[in-house]
């Protein structure tokens, strides 16, 4: 199993801000969009955020989230796009990292 913490944290503190050049706005932004999927996914698996691994991830629990951003924490679209926009990005930036992500990786961004 691959954890998911590392990879997030690599995602937010290297590849961001050195990497894409992303404003600081842009990175507190994904980082608590980040935090709203890790927090959601974890209550769903019923597992600590720092025991998620990156198979356990589904299109399911994804697109679960995003409509848990509408129903429960009354997010416009505009703002559960914004969430699905770091999401996408993640996984854009997994994909290049770790080849078992692939296929994930390209439901995601379907």
């Amino acid at each position: 199993m691959t954890d998911l913490a590392p990879h997030v944290s690599g995602f937010l503190r290297e590849h961001l801000p050195r990497q894409r050049n992303a404003s600081r706005h842009t990175i507190a932004s994904y980082s608590d969009s980040l935090l709203l999927l890790v927090c959601y996914v974890a209550d769903c698996l019923k597992v600590r955020p720092s025991a998620i691994s990156i198979e356990e991830l589904t299109t399911d629990l994804i697109f679960g989230f995003l409509d848990h951003l509408e129903a429960n924490r009354r997010n416009s679209v505009s703002t559960r796009n914004v969430r699905l926009a770091a999401v996408k990005s993640l996984f854009r930036y997994l994909e290049y990292r770790l080849p078992s992500c692939l296929e994930l990786a390209r439901q995601v961004h379907a």
